[in-house]
């Protein structure tokens, strides 16, 4: 005798299987391939000192994801710069942050200070933009070398910051660090320090123009030191080799009247290794989209730097999956050493 099966169980198991394999094939979309709604996930994101780079990016980059992905809401937030940036990703005290490639690798290495311990839980996201160090003297000073600070006050960067880190790096590495009465105060008390005469010259590291830069130039007239001489020389380069030279072009600033060359480090995108990869894509999807591109561009020079081409340059640690994700798709093909581990 023939078995005769119940049809409604067989339509309801049917109508099941399609509704998981729509579900597991993309679960932000439905059937008819629109997106479903999302609860709101609220970031931070963190950038830097006032008057610094980062924070102009990172005020920049929150805006447009905020507005580019419906259910993410990022909040920019200040901080004291790089290292510490580094550390709140590592105690998932911050979602993205903009760090300085080479304390990125430092701190995975276990050669950056953080009271947190191993830095090993930051993944990189994308190359921003080249920061170049910039040490600033009155034009009518006796300071025409790095060599020539001995005995002078010179602001360096609020203390932890990836600036004052780089110029104790430098310094240190040429024998002056104790020659000279660094101060630790930030790009724009630093400024203000300069046109007033209380410090002999200030040092930042940033992509140019620097706004602190520019508001010490209508103070004082100003002149750029070659730094790139004494890093050849004296081997820096081969001790930190993350840094690079770069040539700070005639008339970034009022008064600079020649090409500086100096060495940079690299802006970069990172972001903690706990989210979510779906967040990290359409992030990228909001920043490197041709609208993104155009307003970063729009609010600093520094990102004329940022194209689908640069995107993993002087990245020195692995990427998130959801950038690995997104670069791939982009055509770029993932160095070995970036891929997640």
């Amino acid at each position: 005798m023939r078995r005769t099966v119940p049809l409604a169980p067989i339509i309801v198991l049917g109508l099941w299987s399609v509704f998981l394999a729509a579900c597991s094939s993309d679960g932000d979309r439905d059937r008819a391939g629109n997106e479903r709604p999302r609860e709101t996930v609220s970031l931070v994101f963190n950038g830097g000192p006032s008057g610094g780079t980062f924070n102009y990016f990172a005020n920049k980059m929150s805006f447009l994801i905020t507005n580019g992905v419906k259910w993410l809401d990022v909040m920019a937030r200040g901080s004291q710069g790089s290292p510490d940036n580094i550390c709140a990703l590592n105690l998932d005290q911050a979602d993205m942050a903009i760090l300085y490639a080479g304390d990125a690798f430092l701190g995975l290495n276990g050669r950056l200070e953080c009271q947190a311990g191993r830095l090993d839980r930051v993944r990189s996201l994308a190359f921003l933009y080249g920061a170049p160090a910039q040490l600033v003297v009155r034009a009518d000073s006796d300071i025409h070398s790095v060599f020539d600070l001995k005995g002078k006050i010179v602001a360096v960067g609020n203390a932890g910051s990836g600036a004052a880190l780089a110029a104790e790096r430098l310094f240190r590495h040429l024998g002056l660090w104790d020659q000279v009465d660094h101060r630790n105060l930030g790009y724009s008390r630093a400024a203000a320090d300069f046109g007033a005469g209380r410090v002999d010259a200030f040092w930042v590291l940033v992509g140019y123009p620097n706004t602190s830069v520019i508001e010490a130039s209508t103070l004082a007239p100003i002149r750029l030191i070659d730094l790139h001489g004494a890093c050849v020389d004296f081997g820096f380069y081969d001790l930190y080799p993350f840094y690079g030279c770069t040539v700070i072009p005639a008339g970034t600033y009022d008064g600079q009247a020649e090409p500086v060359a100096t060495f940079q480090d690299a802006a970069i995108w990172c972001a903690s290794r706990e989210l979510d990869e779906e967040a990290v894509y359409r992030s990228l999807q909001a920043i490197y989209s041709p609208e993104g591109l155009e307003s970063m561009r729009a609010a600093h020079k520094a990102a004329w730097s940022m194209s689908l081409e640069s995107g993993i340059l002087n990245l020195s640690v692995p990427m998130h999956p959801g950038a690995v994700r997104f670069w791939s798709e982009a055509g770029r093909e993932i160095p070995t050493i970036l891929l997640p581990n």
